[in-house]
């Protein structure tokens, strides 16, 4: 499987090479001779990129957190329907999340156990992606201005986000494939929506 995005940098190649063996064997299992041999690089690289297996980790997820925002933006089209563009966002969302299942359920449970350094990475992916979904309704309300939709506020859509990082973590911890969550997670979104920008 590619990596989580086309290796520029050579920083970008020991990231890849990070999500390549957690992907294959878990963070835990995962050690800095495991990267380098995968980025087919030296030791002395490494630690002139990160301090620290930990450090690598950190950065590989906002990495990932970036890639997959990209994906969930360049999946909506403003002119479409309000339902239409909430599907293909989750569509988009769910699809880089099932690419890379293991890699995805390491940050879910390896981040918190990296105190302070890790929740501070979660929660601020959280407002990002919060942040994400406020200028994507925006957008959409620019191309549409007939149907005098509300803007939808920040706190609106961190809840939009927990709720959804929550559903996922459930359904990975049952084994399920995380796609199948997309129409449960369309008629969630599209109620607070319905409720909030539409009403």
């Amino acid at each position: 499987m590619p990596a989580a995005v086309p290796p520029r940098t050579h920083r970008d190649r020991l990231l890849g090479a990070m999500a390549d063996s957690i992907q294959a064997k878990g963070y835990r299992e995962t050690f800095v001779g495991d990267v380098v041999r995968i980025a087919r690089t030296s030791r002395r690289s490494f630690y002139e990129n990160f301090a620290d297996r930990e450090a690598c980790f950190l950065a590989l997820f906002e990495w990932a957190q970036g890639e997959v925002m990209e994906r969930v933006a360049a999946a909506v089209t403003p002119e479409s329907p309000w339902n239409r563009q909430v599907d293909d966002a989750l569509a988009a969302w769910l699809q880089t999340l099932s690419e890379r299942p293991q890699l995805w359920w390491s940050f879910t449970r390896e981040l918190p156990a990296l105190g302070h350094a890790g929740a501070e990475r979660q929660h601020a992916a959280i407002l990002r992606f919060a942040e994400l979904l406020v200028n994507l309704v925006e957008a959409g309300r620019r191309s549409q201005p007939r149907l005098g939709a509300q803007p939808l506020t920040l706190d609106e859509a961190i809840i939009i986000v927990g709720g959804l990082r929550e559903l996922v973590i459930s359904a990975s911890e049952q084994g399920r494939d995380v796609r199948e969550l997309r129409p449960v997670a369309a008629r969630a979104v599209n109620a607070i929506l319905g409720a909030t920008v539409l009403a």
